[in-house]
């Protein structure tokens, strides 16, 4: 490739005295460099911009057409906008499997400055469809960086763009609602083909747990790694065997409830309730998940057969899917909540809880039957955060208690689900005990 040498001159006037009474002396550099050029302006003589032009296009259903410049991968994807305030983690955000069939918005304007470490995936891959960020770092700075951020979404063939007003469209999905977009380097499709596709595609009513689940059981046994535990009298000494429903489970679930002493056997989202009986578990966590929870009616026959037979935790989807099996219906959210710093009230002990938070689907809780109660509240919207039903063994939280990465102010509700399988356990152990002395 061809180049061309610039000279500058640099003028130096920082004060410079030979002795007490000599005047400023500047002294003055010359500074040599070479640009690239490319193949046109090496005949024309032209420079090549040291910068990247935008190539690259966001077209939102609602006719908004956003000019960005790209990196990861490249090509055409429709998804649901959605923004999300966390001011760290995009990396745990890229693998979480509940963002499933959507663009995800960082409102964090500098992305990728901590480039990407392996250690901190949620799941085995990148399930979301594309990412839009204000900045994208041009260097990293982390001793864990293995790759910078672009590098990692190119070869997983996840689209982003970035130079792109975050702060407008975020304004833009809070007043209107999340939004269909269609993202797109490619420039032979016309503005208005884009909007076409944007508008032809919806992302309610479709199953997308099925994709992102596991397709066979299997045992869990790593826990939350030393270095990174922060609860030294979490672990449980004695053991309870945990049944989880994969619909999109992050990692760190799995890993708080075995650092909480639990032994876990992860089964697939379409998995039997009868088969998940006969392993005979202590209890069983419904996990997260992406999409609409009346999209899986499958799901909600399955927890509505396990109902009352053992302890249950719900989490996020599985919050959603108990309550549809209670009898309760879900709405879908004006634009949800995605972020690490929402504030939920505990109803039970009247703390307030930074949470971490990925939903855009509620449970009414006027729709509940009598004796479900609703235990924690989302301080920002008054929308149902928790659910307890005491009588067939059941809480739930809408959001994330595992939390990585985020605040550890809910951590706690791991070790009331090891406290409610040990209640149960005493329980039978008991009935067992007054049976042998009857006979």
């Amino acid at each position: 490739m061809a180049t061309k040498a610039l000279s500058f001159v640099v003028c130096d006037f920082t004060s410079r005295f030979d002795s007490k009474f000599s005047p400023y002396r500047p002294r003055a550099s010359t500074l040599r460099c070479s640009v690239h050029l490319s193949s046109d302006a090496a005949t024309t003589g032209k420079e090549q911009r040291p910068w990247k032009n935008s190539d690259a296009r966001l077209v939102l259903a609602d006719g908004s057409i956003w000019r960005a410049k790209s990196f990861g991968a490249s090509g055409t994807q429709v998804g649901e906008v959605v923004f999300n305030t966390s001011l760290t983690g995009y990396q745990e955000i890229l693998t979480d499997p509940s963002y499933t069939g959507q663009f995800v918005l960082m409102t964090n304007p500098h992305i990728g400055n901590t480039g990407i470490n392996f250690d901190d995936e949620e799941s085995r891959q990148c399930f979301l469809a594309g990412l839009v960020i204000r900045s994208l770092s041009i260097s990293t700075s982390n001793w864990r960086c293995a790759e910078p951020l672009g590098n990692y979404l190119a070869k997983r063939n996840i689209m982003g763009i970035y130079d792109v007003d975050t702060r407008a469209i975020t304004r833009r999905l809070r007043e209107d609602g999340s939004l269909i977009g269609v993202l797109s380097t490619d420039n032979s499709k016309t503005d208005e083909e884009l909007l076409q596709m944007s508008r032809s595609w919806d992302i309610v009513g479709i199953d997308l747990i099925s994709g992102v689940s596991c397709k066979e059981p299997y045992e869990w046994v790593d826990q939350t790694a030393q270095e990174w535990e922060f609860n030294s009298n979490g672990s449980s000494r004695e053991t309870f065997h945990v049944v989880a429903y994969d619909f999109g489970i992050k990692l760190n679930i799995l890993r708080r409830l075995a650092s909480y002493g639990c032994k876990i056997t992860v089964v697939p989202s379409t998995w039997p309730a009868s088969e998940t009986l006969k392993l005979k578990p202590d209890g069983i966590l419904f996990s997260n998940g992406p999409g609409d929870p009346t999209a899986v009616p499958y799901a909600i026959e399955t927890v509505k057969n396990i109902l009352g037979k053992v302890p249950i935790f719900g989490i996020c989807m599985g919050h959603q899917l108990l309550g549809q099996a209670l009898g309760g219906k879900t709405f879908k959210m004006k634009f949800g909540h995605h972020g690490g710093n929402h504030p939920v009230r505990n109803l039970q002990t009247g703390d307030v809880e930074i949470s971490s938070q990925n939903h855009n689907y509620a449970v009414d809780p006027a729709t509940l039957p009598e004796g479900v109660k609703v235990t924690h509240v989302n301080l920002n919207d008054g929308s149902c955060a928790g659910l307890a039903f005491p009588a067939q063994k059941i809480m739930s939280l809408q959001y994330h208690p595992e939390a990585s990465p985020g605040p550890h102010d809910s951590d706690y509700a791991f070790r009331e689900f090891v406290e409610l399988m040990k209640k149960e356990r005493n329980k039978n152990l008991h009935h067992l005990s007054a049976l042998a002395v009857d006979a």
